[in-house]
């Protein structure tokens, strides 16, 4: 059962969510299979699997996402934007991306789980014009971390922390950082049922 999966999955993890956020989580992965179908959102096929490599992998963030607004850029099929918007209700959650029918999914998603924290924003990240910028940026998947800063540059204030989702341990990329943006800490995160190497980086202009 996927909700015993996934209560189980946020033990592990030392988190709990209220049983109506559960639900939305658990609509959330339906419709993604739903619409995999049509608009290829993400390889994982089966909503098991995405229980544990897009659910608890996104939700695994929770304790370093703080603040008011976020930003979520590349959001593709949502992560792991919608599920932090789902858990952080109050958080100002922003999903942005350049492709047309990952966004007509996401606003689908917004209307479906009832998400009134959520904006969709269709546009490439170094295009987009922000009066206020977030208190995170979060980025999974998206590109190195240098390009990613670069096009992002414009987003960041003094306070504003970018959380990058990685896989193995990325020594390149930070040692190509851009001299004005600094690791604040790395974190290696283990994710209930997924195999490999899993850091959040936290980044900051300095």
């Amino acid at each position: 059962m996927l909700e015993r999966q996934l209560t189980s999955g946020l033990g592990e993890l030392g988190l709990s969510l209220e049983k109506s956020q559960i639900n939305q989580l658990l609509v959330y992965i339906e419709q993604m299979e739903k619409w995999n179908k049509t608009y290829n959102l993400t390889a994982v096929r089966n909503s098991r699997d995405m229980v544990n490599r897009h659910l608890l992998d996104s939700l695994a963030l929770l304790p370093w996402v703080t603040g008011d607004s976020l930003v979520d850029v590349g959001s593709g099929a949502g992560l792991p934007g919608v599920p932090l918007a789902i858990a952080r209700e109050n958080m100002a959650v922003t999903l942005l991306d350049s492709l047309g029918k990952r966004c007509r999914f996401l606003s689908h998603v917004k209307r479906k789980l009832g998400l009134n924290n959520v904006t969709v924003v269709e546009s490439r990240a170094e295009d987009w014009v922000v009066d206020e910028r977030p208190a995170l940026i979060t980025a999974r998947a998206v590109a190195t971390l240098p390009v990613l800063l670069e096009q992002t540059r414009h987003l960041f204030s003094a306070g504003t922390v970018l959380l990058a989702s990685k896989g193995r341990w990325p020594q390149a990329e930070l040692d190509s950082l851009p001299a004005d943006f600094s690791l604040i800490e790395s974190i290696k995160l283990e994710i209930p049922g997924v195999e490999g190497e899993r850091h959040l980086l936290r980044i900051k202009l300095t």
